[in-house]
């Protein structure tokens, strides 16, 4: 999104025409939800996604056909028989789109772009509220946009700032990531926190956990003391690659609490290594792969160096949602899952979804299982 943001600001400036459309808001089952963005150029080339099918090619067709500079549109679909029998989308669900026209260098929405980008990159979540409809609660500008930053501080607007009361309407509503709300005329849509995974262990799981991992919008930073399996060329998306011991670079790398670290080291030694220098830190996910005998010595083991007992409890272990896993693909699938699912659905409920996981089970030694080979060794 932050990509596609910065280009409708770029094409704007470039003297390009832009219409973007937006689910603003969904009820039941829907392609996708309140926030996706789709931007389209007048010779019908297309950025990003309704969902898709019927609705969207709807939408486009109407967009291209009807729309004046700065006009807002807004339509609503329900997934019915006559809406999308053919695209397999009988779902039943509804879905509010907002359509709007952009002109050559319209300076107001090109800082409305960048401010969006801006909130996102610094990655402490934000909240984008758009106006739908009229309200009597509300003098309002149908198509009106703005942007409100971790702090409830107002960051960016189309085409006026809001009144005071649509911004306290904002910074009150009870919009999360699961469920945007929209109240008196006014869709709240929160945009997610950037989480920053730190994978320590570059081998065959890190680097497959890596690639999904980013895919899934995660910044992903790489730490290993092996140069030869840290590198661009393994790891070429990553925004950090650290090569070093493990004792210097997880005491001097930053870790907020919008970091998961995630071990998956290429033996116990270092895995125990570096969990005893992470379980304290205020990273909001820990995760240690392995099995569960393992994870028993190394939690044994720190707690006899001295390690709290409260810091060790909030470690997750071992990782990943409980899918069956076998292949190293199939493994970095679940890690990935669960990382998504503590993002999105936050701590409490996330850990519901665990569970002994199929593929961190026993060594060949311990009585609790087949046993596995440690597929992450290289």
């Amino acid at each position: 999104m932050r990509d596609l943001m910065n280009q409708l600001a770029n094409d704007l400036l470039d003297g390009q025409t832009r219409i973007v459309c937006q689910v603003v808001e969904t009820r039941g089952s829907t392609p996708q939800k309140a926030g996706a963005y789709m931007m389209i150029a007048p010779d019908g080339q297309q950025w990003g996604t309704l969902g898709g099918g019927c609705v969207e090619n709807e939408v486009k067709s109407r967009s291209l056909m009807t729309l004046q500079p700065d006009q807002c549109l807004v339509s609503s679909y329900v997934l019915d028989h006559d809406y999308a029998w053919a695209d397999g989308l009988i779902c039943g669900g509804k879905m509010i789109i907002t359509s709007q026209k952009f002109e050559t260098r319209d300076s107001k929405f090109m800082d409305y772009a960048k401010a969006w980008a801006r909130l996102d990159e610094t990655g402490h979540g934000f909240r984008e509220a758009i106006v739908q409809h009229a309200s009597d609660l509300i003098q309002t500008i149908l198509g009106q946009r703005f942007l409100v930053d971790h702090l409830g501080q107002l960051a960016g607007f189309w085409p006026e700032p809001p009144t005071m009361d649509q911004l306290e309407l904002v910074r009150n509503s009870k919009a999360t990531l699961q469920r945007p709300v929209t109240v008196s005329g006014v869709s709240v849509i929160q945009w997610p926190q950037r989480i920053q995974v730190v994978i320590v262990g570059a081998g065959h799981v890190g680097q497959a956990v890596a690639e999904l991992a980013q895919r899934a919008n995660f910044e992903v930073v790489v730490v290993d003391d092996r140069a030869q399996f840290a590198n661009l060329e393994r790891f070429p998306k990553a925004t950090e690659i650290h090569v070093g011991p493990f004792q210097e670079i997880l005491t001097n790398i930053e870790i907020t609490s919008r970091t998961y670290l995630l071990i998956v080291t290429r033996g116990h030694g270092h895995d125990q290594e570096a969990l005893g220098l992470v379980a304290a830190t205020p990273a909001a996910y820990v995760g240690l792969i392995g099995s569960r005998r393992k994870i028993k010595m190394i939690t044994e083991a720190l707690q006899t160096e001295g390690l709290a007992s409260d810091s060790l409890a909030r470690v997750k272990a071992p990782i990943g949602l409980p899918i069956g896993s076998q292949s190293i693909f199939e493994i970095a699938v679940s890690v990935v899952a669960e990382m998504i699912a503590w993002r999105n659905l936050g701590e409490s409920d996330a850990r519901k979804l665990g569970g002994p996981s199929a593929h961190l089970i026993a060594d060949p030694s311990a009585n609790n299982g087949p046993p596995h080979t440690r597929a992450e060794v290289v």
